[in-house]
């Protein structure tokens, strides 16, 4: 007899390891109070883990250096939790910052722009995760540099940013297409549009 674990387990195997997903993704399998109970079962046999309420992962398992269970990053969870509710967030701040190598700072608590709902949540345990409300059009970048540039800038402020940020952002932005920036050149303040352009005054 096929059970309902065996149902969802099937089914992550398919998706792969490192996938996070949501209960009602196996809703076509039984009630909600059975696929929790079956959720359960797969988490006590150590099969999945939770990592968040109400968000579980099929995690990637590390053998050749013996370190057992990989947990997801905070974007892993954050990009499943967006395409779940159809929309898009941006990473801003200390994380942006991270993300494009002007920070070696982790942040505990990271905050996203989002044209979805505002909402908190504590993922892995104890890192704080802030989706922050805005207008669609503060987040149709068509670049995913240039919006990472533009959250990372704002962020520092114009008077606290360094040469070597600078420095630092001029190297990204000419290993990428100089078209697909400009085309979000409006969507950035004037200080941050002039910084962009300046990476391209020699060519």
């Amino acid at each position: 007899m096929v059970t309902i674990e065996n149902k969802i387990l099937s089914c992550l195997k398919k998706c792969g390891r490192g996938t996070v997903f949501f209960p009602d993704r196996f809703a076509r399998y039984s009630s909600s109070d059975n696929i929790r109970k079956a959720l359960e079962i797969l988490k006590s046999k150590e099969l999945i883990i939770n990592v968040a309420r109400g968000i579980y992962c099929y995690p990637k398992i590390d053998k050749l250096l013996g370190l057992g269970v990989i947990l997801p990053s905070v974007d892993d969870i954050v990009n499943a939790i967006a395409k779940r509710d159809h929309i898009k967030v941006v990473p801003t701040g200390v994380h942006a910052q991270n993300i494009l190598g002007l920070s070696t700072q982790v942040p505990m608590n990271y905050v996203f722009l989002t044209n979805g709902y505002a909402k908190n949540l504590t993922v892995l345990g104890n890192i704080k995760v802030k989706f922050k409300q805005t207008s669609s059009k503060n987040i149709s970048f068509q670049n995913k540099l240039a919006m990472l540039i533009t959250y990372a800038l704002k962020d520092y402020g114009q008077s606290n940013v360094t040469k070597d940020q600078i420095d630092h952002i001029h190297k990204l932005l000419r290993l990428e297409n100089k078209d697909s920036i400009v085309k979000d050149l409006a969507l950035m303040p004037v200080w941050i549009r002039n910084i962009v352009m300046k990476a391209y005054e020699q060519e």
